[in-house]
């Protein structure tokens, strides 16, 4: 599980994650959204911990971008405003909780573990905005319209969806999707379910924008804010 903590006192940051630490679970601390946008290119968090005032802008416009760029995790503001007018904005803004400083850190964490609890957010591999991908049953939607894809194509963008924002070799996607033996299988069927879901997902498969070729090495999803 990834934690974003963006909260421009470094002090707070490594209380939160002492806080919050258990196995599984990994923290990425920004001090300003542009060091938060950067960690979002290669990371699709399961939490966002925002802070309202930020040297470089404001938490509640970048949970607003957030909640417009698909992102579905849970986010919670750290605010020192306790004003009701304040709390209302920042739940407009797309936040699912707030704590307002100064706070106990158990109570943020029993705050954090009640918005897992309540499911707060949509499993990962359903994407609001333009894509809409539910592997469970095999439903797939672009711009709200069902998109058909054989067996071999659902498990290719899984494998890329799931490992979004990392580059996979060739070799490394054909043994994950015909596990039972690549040597059975032609070597340009990669290719072809690769040409064949683009023209799919893609509004121009001649220059992708998500199942990007990395040369020298394979593709990847590259999804980002």
């Amino acid at each position: 599980m990834m934690i974003i903590i963006l909260e421009d006192d470094t002090a707070l940051c490594n209380g939160i994650e002492l806080a919050l630490a258990s196995p599984g679970r990994q923290f990425i601390s920004c001090h300003n959204i542009v060091s938060a946008k950067a960690a979002l290119k290669s990371n699709i968090p399961d939490l966002f911990i925002l802070d309202i005032n930020l040297p470089d802008g404001s938490g509640l416009n970048f949970c607003s971008e957030l909640r417009v760029a698909g992102y579905t995790a849970p986010i919670l503001m750290l605010t020192a405003n306790d004003t009701e007018l304040d709390m209302v904005t920042g739940l407009q803004s797309g936040a699912d909780d707030y704590v307002t400083k100064p706070f106990s850190l158990a109570v943020l964490r029993a705050r954090i573990e009640a918005l897992f609890r309540r499911g707060s957010y949509k499993d990962k591999n359903i994407v609001p905005g333009i894509f809409a991908f539910d592997f469970e049953t095999l439903r797939f939607e672009k711009n709200g319209q069902a998109v058909e894809l054989s067996k071999t194509e659902a498990r290719l963008l899984q494998i890329l969806f799931t490992n979004r924002g990392h580059a996979l070799t060739r070799e490394r996607l054909l043994e994950l999707i015909w596990p039972d033996g690549t040597g059975y299988v032609d070597e340009n069927a990669l290719s072809v379910a690769v040409r064949r879901l683009r023209a799919k997902l893609e509004d121009d498969p001649s220059s992708p924008q998500y199942i990007k070729t990395i040369h020298g090495i394979g593709y990847k999803w590259a999804a980002s804010l």
